[in-house]
């Protein structure tokens, strides 16, 4: 009896998720220099993102900011079942050559660009309807990185803003600020489908 093939990607709502295992991951690792701010790999909470938007259909999503995105598959999602304009930032290039190669299975493609949380202004902010963002906050010393750009994005307009993650103490940080400042929502939340996720995301409606 032959053995199985093994899994190197999974369909999630709609979109292709590739493991490290994929071929189009793998070549992209044997090319490009490796990422150094945990970009190494897919993070599950993306999907919290994903599952959450596929059942809370957006009003305003034409253009998106993906912030710290890493393989960036809640902007390739957005992009792909949206139809949005997407603009995926990290502070790490060495992600991208990762996030094109999953754009590419996906049959999309977003913008790029380098920057820092603190680099992201409220006039570039003013630009985009919806702020995504997963597994951002995992180091206490990005709390006030994160929670000023959210009171950024708050006064640039942005219409959603919504961060995932598996409740760290970093993020409920951020969160409760949030809650304080912007009468934020923090939701529990899990994914169903062929990914289990599960944590918070903190949603803010600012239309």
């Amino acid at each position: 009896m032959s053995k199985a093939a093994p899994i190197t990607a999974k369909r999630f709502k709609g979109i292709t998720i590739p493991r490290k295992s994929h071929p189009a991951i793998r070549k992209v690792t044997r090319q490009s220099d490796a990422p150094t701010l945990h970009g190494n790999k897919f993070w599950n909470s993306s999907c919290l993102l994903i599952d959450y938007l596929h059942r809370n259909p957006p009003e305003h999503c034409s253009s998106v900011i993906d912030v710290g995105c890493g393989w960036g598959l809640g902007g390739i999602w957005c992009a792909k079942k949206l139809g949005a304009q997407v603009t995926s930032t990290d502070a790490d290039p060495n992600v991208f050559p990762y996030l094109q190669a999953a754009a590419a299975l996906n049959g999309v493609s977003t913008h790029h660009r380098v920057a820092r949380f603190e680099r992201l202004s409220k006039r570039e902010l003013s630009a985009f309807d919806m702020l995504i963002a997963a597994d951002i906050c995992f180091w206490d010393d990005l709390v006030d990185p994160v929670f000023n750009m959210i009171n950024r994005a708050v006064k640039a307009g942005v219409k959603q803003i919504l961060v995932a993650d598996p409740e760290r103490a970093p993020f409920f940080e951020v969160a409760q600020r949030s809650m304080d400042r912007h009468c934020a929502e923090l939701v529990e939340w899990e994914t169903s489908g062929s990914i289990d996720a599960s944590g918070a995301i903190l949603v803010i409606h600012n239309a």
